[in-house]
């Protein structure tokens, strides 16, 4: 059976593998089938196309920072959101509505980077906030992982784990939001781009609070096409409970690595996606093809 993993990461965003070194990976992985989908950005799709071996297929998606509510409003004024992300693949890259919020949210993440540096050497004066933009690539979105890799280079941690458990996640002292894109709109957006929206780890309870099922149920009315069941940061109860959520709702049920080379531990391939799902997400997609 095909080994297809949909969800990696670049040096184009916050991976460490650069494309190129991405899809060598994925080869030597044996993936037939490798989706690069790095955060609002798809700088790096024609570097991995231009390297693709013989036998391997390219899927070429996004990963969107977004906001979605928590659920249902429970009570009259109830606003409460949280911070998710959404997987397009096979937009349209050239598509207004996508150009532009790509271009803003870029902005959003260096403006948070340049503040949440600030903060950090506040109290970490070895870190030059200044240089930390040293260790963003041109034409690379900018994230925390950067932030985190100076932080090891300043020896205030041994690893971007490290520094994402002790300094960087959502919440701390040092953490800054960015305006991201209202998840309802960038359904709407990937859909009218020809491309397929899947919700993106949406039980990931390790990195804070969740969604509730009823936002998939909301989403799917919009346009959602899939959900990633299988994941390295879903407890099986939730998948089990995912997968339940998608045959009701229609959603394709996928599954991936979320790869990001040694800014995590989780291996390439480590979850996979069954072929007929890629096959029924391919199926409602006429932006751009798979190569």
């Amino acid at each position: 059976m095909a080994l297809i993993d949909l969800h990696t990461h670049s040096t184009v965003s916050d991976g460490t593998d650069t494309p190129e070194e991405l899809v060598a990976a994925a080869a030597a992985a044996g993936i037939d089938v490798l989706a690069l989908t790095d955060h609002d950005t798809t700088g790096g799709w024609s570097r991995a196309a231009a390297v693709l071996p013989a036998g391997m297929r390219l899927v070429r998606g996004a990963e969107f920072s977004c906001v979605s509510p928590t659920g249902r409003p429970k009570t009259p004024g109830d606003r409460a959101t949280v911070s998710v992300h959404l997987l397009g693949y096979l937009f349209d890259p050239e598509h207004p509505a996508i150009v532009a919020e790509q271009e803003r949210l870029v902005g959003e993440r260096v403006e948070r980077l340049r503040k949440m540096a600030r903060n950090v050497a506040a109290d970490y004066p070895q870190l030059d906030a200044d240089r930390v933009f040293d260790l963003v690539p041109e034409g690379t979105t900018p994230g925390r992982p950067h932030l985190g890799r100076a932080l090891m280079r300043a020896g205030v941690v041994g690893s971007v784990n490290e520094a994402f458990a002790e300094i960087l996640k959502t919440g701390s002292k040092y953490y800054e939001p960015k305006t991201d894109t209202p998840v309802e709109r960038a359904v709407q957006m990937i859909v009218d781009a020809g491309g397929v929206p899947v919700f993106a780890h949406p039980l990931a309870r390790k990195r804070g609070r969740v969604i509730e099922t009823s936002v998939l149920a909301d989403l799917a009315k919009l346009g959602l096409a899939g959900v990633e069941v299988d994941h390295p940061d879903h407890a099986p109860e939730d998948r089990e409970l995912l997968r339940g959520v998608a045959a009701e709702l229609g959603l394709v049920a996928t599954g991936s690595s979320d790869y990001h080379g040694t800014n995590k531990s989780t291996p390439i391939a480590a979850e996979a996606t069954a072929p007929d799902a890629l096959e029924d997400l391919v199926d409602r997609a006429s932006g751009v093809p798979v190569l």
